[in-house]
Protein backbone atom coordinates (compact mmCIF):
# COMPACT_ATOMS: atom_id res chain seq x y z
CA UNK A 1 0.00 0.00 0.00
CA UNK A 2 1.57 3.65 -0.79
CA UNK A 3 2.32 6.01 1.56
CA UNK A 4 -0.01 8.73 2.18
CA UNK A 5 -0.07 12.05 3.27
CA UNK A 6 -1.38 15.50 4.60
CA UNK A 7 -0.24 19.13 3.63
CA UNK A 8 -1.52 21.88 5.92
CA UNK A 9 -1.84 24.78 5.27
CA UNK A 10 -1.85 28.33 7.18
CA UNK A 11 -1.52 31.94 5.43
CA UNK A 12 -1.46 33.50 2.47
CA UNK A 13 -1.73 32.06 -1.06
CA UNK A 14 1.45 32.52 -1.57
CA UNK A 15 1.95 29.71 1.23
CA UNK A 16 -0.82 27.60 -0.74
CA UNK A 17 0.74 27.89 -4.27
CA UNK A 18 3.88 26.28 -2.16
CA UNK A 19 2.15 23.58 -0.57
CA UNK A 20 0.58 22.43 -4.23
CA UNK A 21 4.15 22.20 -5.23
CA UNK A 22 4.91 20.13 -2.55
CA UNK A 23 1.76 17.66 -2.64
CA UNK A 24 2.76 17.37 -6.77
CA UNK A 25 6.10 16.31 -5.82
CA UNK A 26 5.16 14.06 -3.02
CA UNK A 27 2.59 12.15 -5.74
CA UNK A 28 5.30 12.09 -8.23
CA UNK A 29 7.61 10.52 -5.88
CA UNK A 30 4.75 7.67 -5.24
CA UNK A 31 2.18 8.54 -1.99
CA UNK A 32 -1.22 9.66 -2.69
CA UNK A 33 -3.63 12.18 -0.01
CA UNK A 34 -4.99 11.18 2.92
CA UNK A 35 -8.66 11.63 3.88
CA UNK A 36 -7.96 13.08 6.90
CA UNK A 37 -4.67 13.88 8.96
CA UNK A 38 -5.10 11.15 10.97
CA UNK A 39 -4.66 8.33 8.20
CA UNK A 40 -1.50 9.89 7.07
CA UNK A 41 1.79 8.29 7.00
CA UNK A 42 3.66 11.88 6.55
CA UNK A 43 1.78 15.10 8.25
CA UNK A 44 3.45 18.40 6.72
CA UNK A 45 2.53 21.73 8.25
CA UNK A 46 3.21 24.77 5.84
CA UNK A 47 3.63 27.51 8.47
CA UNK A 48 3.45 31.44 8.45
CA UNK A 49 5.14 33.89 10.59
CA UNK A 50 4.12 36.90 9.36
CA UNK A 51 2.63 38.43 11.92
CA UNK A 52 2.54 37.28 16.42
CA UNK A 53 -0.86 36.11 15.65
CA UNK A 54 0.47 34.29 12.56
CA UNK A 55 3.16 32.42 14.40
CA UNK A 56 0.72 31.08 17.80
CA UNK A 57 -1.46 29.78 15.28
CA UNK A 58 1.37 27.61 12.92
CA UNK A 59 2.51 26.28 16.50
CA UNK A 60 -1.57 25.65 17.40
CA UNK A 61 -1.61 23.59 14.61
CA UNK A 62 1.69 21.84 14.90
CA UNK A 63 0.75 21.13 18.43
CA UNK A 64 -2.93 20.32 17.41
CA UNK A 65 -1.19 17.56 14.21
CA UNK A 66 1.13 16.01 16.52
CA UNK A 67 -1.67 14.50 19.04
CA UNK A 68 -3.83 14.16 15.74
CA UNK A 69 -1.49 11.72 13.56
CA UNK A 70 -1.29 8.19 13.80
CA UNK A 71 1.16 5.67 15.74
CA UNK A 72 4.44 5.96 13.42
CA UNK A 73 3.27 8.99 11.43
CA UNK A 74 6.06 11.49 10.51
CA UNK A 75 5.71 15.57 11.54
CA UNK A 76 7.62 17.74 9.45
CA UNK A 77 7.00 21.44 9.67
CA UNK A 78 8.10 23.91 6.91
CA UNK A 79 7.02 27.39 5.39
CA UNK A 80 7.95 30.87 6.60
CA UNK A 81 7.94 29.53 10.76
CA UNK A 82 10.69 27.22 9.94
CA UNK A 83 12.68 29.28 7.51
CA UNK A 84 12.72 31.84 10.77
CA UNK A 85 12.95 30.48 13.15
CA UNK A 86 14.12 27.05 12.42
CA UNK A 87 16.44 25.53 15.52
CA UNK A 88 14.24 27.23 17.81
CA UNK A 89 11.57 25.62 16.69
CA UNK A 90 13.20 22.44 16.46
CA UNK A 91 14.23 22.68 20.23
CA UNK A 92 10.96 24.03 21.92
CA UNK A 93 8.70 21.21 19.66
CA UNK A 94 9.86 17.72 20.32
CA UNK A 95 6.78 15.99 18.81
CA UNK A 96 8.25 17.34 14.95
CA UNK A 97 10.01 15.05 13.40
CA UNK A 98 12.18 17.17 11.08
CA UNK A 99 11.76 21.19 10.35
CA UNK A 100 12.57 22.40 6.93
CA UNK A 101 12.96 25.93 5.54
CA UNK A 102 12.56 26.60 2.13
CA UNK A 103 16.13 25.11 0.26
CA UNK A 104 15.25 22.07 2.33
CA UNK A 105 11.47 21.33 2.23
CA UNK A 106 11.57 18.78 -0.44
CA UNK A 107 13.94 16.38 0.20
CA UNK A 108 13.07 16.39 3.94
CA UNK A 109 9.73 16.02 3.47
CA UNK A 110 10.38 13.32 1.11
CA UNK A 111 12.41 11.63 3.86
CA UNK A 112 16.06 12.33 2.15
CA UNK A 113 18.95 13.81 3.48
CA UNK A 114 18.99 17.88 2.49
CA UNK A 115 22.31 17.07 1.26
CA UNK A 116 20.53 16.50 -1.97
CA UNK A 117 20.24 19.03 -4.50
CA UNK A 118 18.25 21.97 -3.76
CA UNK A 119 14.45 21.95 -5.14
CA UNK A 120 13.44 25.24 -5.54
CA UNK A 121 9.66 25.54 -4.77
CA UNK A 122 9.67 28.67 -6.84
CA UNK A 123 10.12 26.12 -10.11
CA UNK A 124 8.38 23.19 -9.45
CA UNK A 125 5.58 21.37 -11.35
CA UNK A 126 2.01 21.26 -9.15
CA UNK A 127 -1.06 19.54 -10.02
CA UNK A 128 -4.04 20.35 -11.94
CA UNK A 129 -6.33 22.73 -9.82
CA UNK A 130 -8.86 21.44 -8.27
CA UNK A 131 -10.86 24.49 -8.16
CA UNK A 132 -12.00 26.26 -11.03
CA UNK A 133 -9.37 28.61 -10.55
CA UNK A 134 -5.67 28.76 -9.23
CA UNK A 135 -2.85 31.32 -7.85
CA UNK A 136 0.04 31.44 -9.61
CA UNK A 137 3.32 32.81 -8.08
CA UNK A 138 5.10 34.88 -10.05
CA UNK A 139 8.13 35.53 -8.10
CA UNK A 140 9.37 35.36 -4.95
CA UNK A 141 10.92 37.73 -2.26
CA UNK A 142 10.93 41.06 -1.90
CA UNK A 143 13.34 44.47 -2.43
CA UNK A 144 11.45 46.70 -0.20
CA UNK A 145 12.23 47.75 2.77
CA UNK A 146 8.86 48.20 4.77
CA UNK A 147 9.64 48.98 8.45
CA UNK A 148 7.49 46.78 10.06
CA UNK A 149 7.87 43.71 7.64
CA UNK A 150 10.56 40.91 8.41
CA UNK A 151 9.57 39.07 4.92
CA UNK A 152 12.40 39.84 2.87
CA UNK A 153 15.05 38.51 5.61
CA UNK A 154 13.55 34.92 5.26
CA UNK A 155 12.18 34.80 2.04
CA UNK A 156 15.25 36.83 0.26
CA UNK A 157 15.58 39.22 -2.38
CA UNK A 158 13.30 39.22 -5.30
CA UNK A 159 13.67 36.21 -7.96
CA UNK A 160 10.95 36.38 -10.63
CA UNK A 161 10.28 33.77 -12.74
CA UNK A 162 10.45 33.47 -16.49
CA UNK A 163 7.31 34.58 -18.54
CA UNK A 164 7.07 30.84 -20.20
CA UNK A 165 7.32 28.86 -17.02
CA UNK A 166 4.25 31.05 -16.02
CA UNK A 167 2.37 30.58 -18.82
CA UNK A 168 3.21 26.74 -18.69
CA UNK A 169 2.01 26.98 -15.48
CA UNK A 170 -1.22 28.71 -16.23
CA UNK A 171 -1.95 26.22 -18.91
CA UNK A 172 -1.20 22.77 -17.25
CA UNK A 173 -3.09 24.19 -14.38
CA UNK A 174 -6.48 24.38 -16.60
CA UNK A 175 -8.42 26.63 -14.51
CA UNK A 176 -11.01 29.34 -15.40
CA UNK A 177 -9.51 32.11 -13.23
CA UNK A 178 -6.05 32.35 -12.40
CA UNK A 179 -4.61 34.61 -9.48
CA UNK A 180 -1.17 36.24 -9.85
CA UNK A 181 0.52 36.36 -6.33
CA UNK A 182 3.65 38.07 -5.26
CA UNK A 183 5.48 39.77 -2.24
CA UNK A 184 5.65 42.65 -4.78
CA UNK A 185 3.86 41.56 -7.74
CA UNK A 186 3.90 44.88 -10.17
CA UNK A 187 7.88 44.83 -9.63
CA UNK A 188 7.65 41.13 -11.60
CA UNK A 189 10.80 40.88 -13.86
CA UNK A 190 12.65 44.22 -12.68
CA UNK A 191 15.06 42.11 -10.76
CA UNK A 192 16.24 40.07 -14.34
CA UNK A 193 16.54 43.60 -16.17
CA UNK A 194 13.31 43.59 -18.11
CA UNK A 195 12.36 47.39 -17.04
CA UNK A 196 9.37 48.77 -15.37
CA UNK A 197 6.09 46.99 -15.72
CA UNK A 198 7.40 43.64 -16.97
CA UNK A 199 4.23 42.37 -15.53
CA UNK A 200 1.72 44.23 -17.80
CA UNK A 201 3.31 41.60 -21.12
CA UNK A 202 2.39 38.80 -18.79
CA UNK A 203 -1.28 40.03 -17.89
CA UNK A 204 -1.65 40.02 -21.35
CA UNK A 205 -0.39 36.79 -22.50
CA UNK A 206 -2.43 35.24 -19.34
CA UNK A 207 -5.73 36.81 -20.14
CA UNK A 208 -5.25 35.50 -23.64
CA UNK A 209 -5.52 31.91 -22.29
CA UNK A 210 -8.36 32.25 -19.43
CA UNK A 211 -11.40 33.69 -19.12
CA UNK A 212 -10.23 35.45 -15.90
CA UNK A 213 -6.79 37.04 -14.33
CA UNK A 214 -7.01 38.57 -11.13
CA UNK A 215 -3.97 40.28 -9.16
CA UNK A 216 -2.89 40.58 -5.43
CA UNK A 217 -0.51 42.57 -4.13
CA UNK A 218 -0.17 45.74 -5.78
CA UNK A 219 2.05 48.09 -4.30
CA UNK A 220 0.61 51.87 -5.03
CA UNK A 221 3.56 53.72 -6.59
CA UNK A 222 3.68 50.83 -8.93
CA UNK A 223 -0.21 51.11 -10.06
CA UNK A 224 0.21 53.67 -13.31
CA UNK A 225 -1.87 54.72 -16.01
CA UNK A 226 -0.56 51.23 -18.02
CA UNK A 227 -0.88 48.82 -15.50
CA UNK A 228 -4.40 50.60 -14.53
CA UNK A 229 -5.72 50.16 -18.31
CA UNK A 230 -3.85 46.36 -18.50
CA UNK A 231 -5.88 45.04 -15.54
CA UNK A 232 -9.43 46.78 -16.75
CA UNK A 233 -8.69 44.92 -20.26
CA UNK A 234 -8.49 41.42 -18.79
CA UNK A 235 -12.14 42.42 -17.40
CA UNK A 236 -11.65 41.40 -13.65
CA UNK A 237 -11.33 45.19 -13.00
CA UNK A 238 -10.33 44.26 -9.14
CA UNK A 239 -7.31 46.43 -7.18
CA UNK A 240 -5.60 45.09 -4.21
CA UNK A 241 -3.88 47.81 -3.24
CA UNK A 242 -1.21 47.67 -0.28
CA UNK A 243 -1.54 50.90 1.52
CA UNK A 244 -1.08 49.91 4.76
CA UNK A 245 -1.39 53.44 5.87
CA UNK A 246 -2.65 57.39 4.34
CA UNK A 247 -0.89 59.45 6.50
CA UNK A 248 2.10 60.87 5.24
CA UNK A 249 4.19 61.50 8.05
CA UNK A 250 3.42 57.79 9.31
CA UNK A 251 3.57 56.43 5.60
CA UNK A 252 7.63 57.60 5.76
CA UNK A 253 8.34 56.58 9.39
CA UNK A 254 6.66 52.82 7.79
CA UNK A 255 9.31 53.57 4.79
CA UNK A 256 6.64 53.56 2.74
CA UNK A 257 5.73 55.96 -0.11
CA UNK A 258 2.32 57.51 -1.08
CA UNK A 259 -0.38 59.34 1.24
CA UNK A 260 -4.24 59.38 0.91
CA UNK A 261 -4.30 62.36 -1.55
CA UNK A 262 -2.91 59.89 -4.23
CA UNK A 263 -4.46 57.03 -3.50
CA UNK A 264 -7.40 58.67 -3.84
CA UNK A 265 -6.51 60.69 -7.21
CA UNK A 266 -5.69 56.73 -8.48
CA UNK A 267 -8.64 55.37 -7.19
CA UNK A 268 -11.17 58.35 -8.66
CA UNK A 269 -9.46 57.58 -12.28
CA UNK A 270 -9.92 53.96 -12.09
CA UNK A 271 -13.80 54.40 -11.33
CA UNK A 272 -13.96 56.98 -14.12
CA UNK A 273 -12.28 54.76 -16.58
CA UNK A 274 -13.90 51.78 -15.11
CA UNK A 275 -16.94 52.35 -12.54
CA UNK A 276 -17.24 48.48 -12.12
CA UNK A 277 -14.08 48.46 -10.46
CA UNK A 278 -13.36 46.63 -7.32
CA UNK A 279 -11.10 47.83 -4.61
CA UNK A 280 -9.49 45.84 -1.83
CA UNK A 281 -6.95 47.25 0.73
CA UNK A 282 -5.38 46.38 4.21
CA UNK A 283 -4.24 48.79 7.05
CA UNK A 284 -1.61 48.82 10.14
CA UNK A 285 -3.55 50.39 12.95
CA UNK A 286 -1.39 51.22 15.93
CA UNK A 287 2.39 51.46 14.23
CA UNK A 288 4.46 53.45 16.28
CA UNK A 289 4.39 57.09 16.04
CA UNK A 290 0.24 57.24 14.91
CA UNK A 291 -1.50 60.13 16.26
CA UNK A 292 -4.79 60.86 16.69
CA UNK A 293 -4.41 63.36 13.65
CA UNK A 294 -3.24 59.87 11.94
CA UNK A 295 -6.01 57.70 12.65
CA UNK A 296 -8.94 60.81 12.02
CA UNK A 297 -7.01 60.66 8.38
CA UNK A 298 -7.43 57.24 8.29
CA UNK A 299 -11.02 57.24 9.34
CA UNK A 300 -11.94 60.07 6.63
CA UNK A 301 -10.20 58.36 3.80
CA UNK A 302 -12.46 55.02 4.30
CA UNK A 303 -15.45 57.42 3.64
CA UNK A 304 -14.42 58.94 0.82
CA UNK A 305 -12.48 55.94 -0.70
CA UNK A 306 -15.52 53.79 -0.24
CA UNK A 307 -13.79 50.66 -0.79
CA UNK A 308 -15.45 47.17 -1.27
CA UNK A 309 -13.34 45.60 0.93
CA UNK A 310 -10.53 46.82 3.87
CA UNK A 311 -8.61 44.75 6.67
CA UNK A 312 -7.18 46.31 9.32
CA UNK A 313 -4.62 45.12 11.28
CA UNK A 314 -2.90 45.58 15.18
CA UNK A 315 0.77 46.54 14.28
CA UNK A 316 3.06 43.75 15.28
CA UNK A 317 6.56 44.36 16.45
CA UNK A 318 8.73 42.04 14.19
CA UNK A 319 12.26 41.01 15.79
CA UNK A 320 15.09 42.55 13.22
CA UNK A 321 13.11 45.38 11.66
CA UNK A 322 13.14 49.21 11.50
CA UNK A 323 9.94 49.57 13.76
CA UNK A 324 11.01 47.18 16.10
CA UNK A 325 13.68 50.02 17.28
CA UNK A 326 11.18 52.80 17.37
CA UNK A 327 9.91 55.10 20.67
CA UNK A 328 5.80 56.62 20.68
CA UNK A 329 4.23 53.25 21.06
CA UNK A 330 0.84 53.08 20.92
CA UNK A 331 -0.87 52.16 23.83
CA UNK A 332 -2.81 48.24 23.34
CA UNK A 333 -6.04 49.67 25.05
CA UNK A 334 -6.25 52.82 22.34
CA UNK A 335 -5.01 50.50 19.34
CA UNK A 336 -7.62 48.10 19.83
CA UNK A 337 -10.44 50.97 20.21
CA UNK A 338 -8.82 52.15 16.65
CA UNK A 339 -9.03 49.02 15.19
CA UNK A 340 -12.83 48.45 16.53
CA UNK A 341 -14.27 52.00 14.72
CA UNK A 342 -12.21 51.41 11.40
CA UNK A 343 -14.03 47.94 11.16
CA UNK A 344 -17.17 49.53 12.25
CA UNK A 345 -16.91 51.93 9.51
CA UNK A 346 -15.85 49.67 6.81
CA UNK A 347 -18.63 47.29 7.44
CA UNK A 348 -21.49 49.92 7.23
CA UNK A 349 -19.39 50.69 3.48
CA UNK A 350 -18.79 47.14 2.66
CA UNK A 351 -22.05 46.40 3.38
CA UNK A 352 -23.71 49.70 1.63
CA UNK A 353 -21.77 48.52 -1.43
CA UNK A 354 -23.44 44.95 -1.39
CA UNK A 355 -26.86 46.40 -1.57
CA UNK A 356 -25.95 48.95 -4.31
CA UNK A 357 -25.55 45.58 -6.52
CA UNK A 358 -29.28 44.78 -6.21
CA UNK A 359 -31.21 43.91 -9.04
CA UNK A 360 -27.92 44.43 -11.28
CA UNK A 361 -26.42 41.36 -13.70
CA UNK A 362 -23.55 39.29 -12.90
CA UNK A 363 -21.10 37.26 -14.40
CA UNK A 364 -20.87 34.20 -11.81
CA UNK A 365 -18.04 31.88 -11.88
CA UNK A 366 -19.71 28.94 -10.43
CA UNK A 367 -16.32 27.77 -7.97
CA UNK A 368 -18.77 24.62 -6.06
CA UNK A 369 -22.65 23.73 -6.09
CA UNK A 370 -24.45 26.77 -4.65
CA UNK A 371 -21.05 29.09 -4.55
CA UNK A 372 -19.96 31.75 -7.09
CA UNK A 373 -17.64 34.69 -7.23
CA UNK A 374 -17.76 37.93 -9.70
CA UNK A 375 -14.71 40.01 -10.26
CA UNK A 376 -15.44 41.39 -7.52
CA UNK A 377 -14.65 38.96 -5.19
CA UNK A 378 -11.45 37.35 -4.81
CA UNK A 379 -11.47 33.71 -3.86
CA UNK A 380 -11.19 32.67 -0.23
CA UNK A 381 -10.77 36.22 0.76
CA UNK A 382 -13.98 38.06 -0.26
CA UNK A 383 -17.88 37.37 0.30
CA UNK A 384 -19.42 35.16 -2.18
CA UNK A 385 -22.38 35.16 -4.28
CA UNK A 386 -25.24 32.48 -3.30
CA UNK A 387 -25.94 31.04 -6.94
CA UNK A 388 -28.77 28.43 -7.54
CA UNK A 389 -27.38 24.19 -6.82
CA UNK A 390 -27.89 22.93 -9.99
CA UNK A 391 -25.34 25.06 -11.83
CA UNK A 392 -21.95 23.74 -12.91
CA UNK A 393 -18.62 24.14 -11.22
CA UNK A 394 -16.33 25.55 -13.31
CA UNK A 395 -18.97 27.19 -15.69
CA UNK A 396 -19.97 31.13 -16.35
CA UNK A 397 -23.37 32.18 -15.50
CA UNK A 398 -24.92 35.80 -16.17
CA UNK A 399 -27.16 36.02 -13.13
CA UNK A 400 -29.34 38.82 -11.33
CA UNK A 401 -28.85 40.19 -7.57
CA UNK A 402 -31.78 39.57 -5.91
CA UNK A 403 -30.62 40.35 -2.21
CA UNK A 404 -27.20 41.16 -0.11
CA UNK A 405 -26.51 39.38 3.04
CA UNK A 406 -23.78 41.27 4.55
CA UNK A 407 -20.65 40.57 2.54
CA UNK A 408 -22.75 37.78 0.45
CA UNK A 409 -25.22 38.19 -2.44
CA UNK A 410 -27.64 35.85 -3.37
CA UNK A 411 -28.53 36.06 -7.22
CA UNK A 412 -30.39 33.74 -9.97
Amino acid sequence: MPRRFWVETLGCPKNQVDSDKLTGTLVADGLVPADAPGDADLVVVNTCAFVEDARQESIDTILGMAHARKDGARLVVTGCLAERSGEDLATALPEVDAVAGFADAVPVTLGHKPSLPVMDLLHLSRPRATAPWAYVKIAEGCDRACGFCAIPSFRGRQRSRTMDSILAEVDALDAREIVLVAQDLASYGRDQGRGERAIVPLIEAAAARVERVRLLYLYPSDLNDRLEDAICATGVPYFDLSLQHVSAPLLRRMRRWGDGERFLRRIERIRRHEPAAAFRSNFIVGYPGETEDDHDALLTFIDRAQLDWCGFFAFSEEEGTYAAGLDAKVDRGLLDERLAELRERQEAITWARRDELVGSRVEVLVDEPGVGRSHREAPEIDGVILIPSELTPGTFASLTVSAALGPDLTAA
